[in-house]
């Protein structure tokens, strides 16, 4: 089953409670495509207003003692296949203690097998340098709109990302599931869009309050 929210980062958070001289940087990769790399209206990236800076400033607001490093090993446009390939050598490198990995929407680009095996090789290959993972499911896109074969191409990556979770023990982001719940109370899907396949500064807090809460902590909406 999934990893539970409340436990999975206990000892994590509470190193990151720790004050100088006995406390450590703690570093956070993620690893992923376009969404984590920041990129908006392709080609331009708005760092600042991407998950993985948003959480970075949720840690800090949480947790002022700690020296906390969030590392983004994303390319846009890759797919898992081609992270898998680079992982050893620039995100494991990094040696995290938390590492993210967001693939989803790429992975259309390949087969749900091939898209398997990578994401399974990323996974264990963390598990045993005994990092912890959070593996995210995908934002959604404009092919929702027209309910075509790019939107059903997309869900068998949903379940399956969630069924990796489950069998792993990692957390889980459910980036899907957040923005159906916006939708579900009556949200506008370009609420929650900046161009055709990427999220808006709001899309992106979605994200970043959820990674948060495995740390106890909220990032704070403006």
């Amino acid at each position: 089953m999934v990893a539970d929210k409340l436990t999975y980062l206990s000892d994590i958070c509470n190193g990151l409670m720790v004050q100088w001289p006995e406390n450590r940087a703690v570093n956070i990769v993620c690893h992923g495509h376009s969404v984590p790399a920041g990129y908006f209206a392709t080609p331009y990236v708005n760092t600042f207003a991407a998950y993985p800076y948003l959480l970075h400033k949720a840690l800090k607001q949480r947790f002022h003692y700690a020296v906390i490093n969030v590392i983004v090993t994303a390319v846009g446009g890759e797919n898992s296949q081609q992270g898998a390939g680079r992982f050893a050598g620039e995100a494991l490198c990094h040696r995290p203690d938390v590492l993210t990995l967001d693939y989803g929407l790429n992975d259309r680009q390949i087969t749900l097998q091939e898209a398997e095996r990578a994401w399974r090789s990323m996974i264990e290959a963390a598990l045993e340098k005994d990092v912890k993972l959070i593996l995210l499911t995908p934002s959604w896109e404009q092919s929702y709109f027209l309910q075509n074969e790019d939107w059903e191409a997309l869900l068998p990556h949903v379940s399956q990302i969630r069924g990796l979770a489950a069998e792993y023990g990692t957390g889980l982001v459910d980036t899907f599931a957040l923005y159906q719940r916006h939708i579900d109370s009556g949200g506008e899907l370009q609420d929650l869009i900046s161009y055709i396949n990427h999220p808006n500064e709001a899309g992106h807090k979605l994200i970043a309050n959820s990674l948060a809460q495995w740390f106890y902590c909220i990032f704070e909406l403006e």
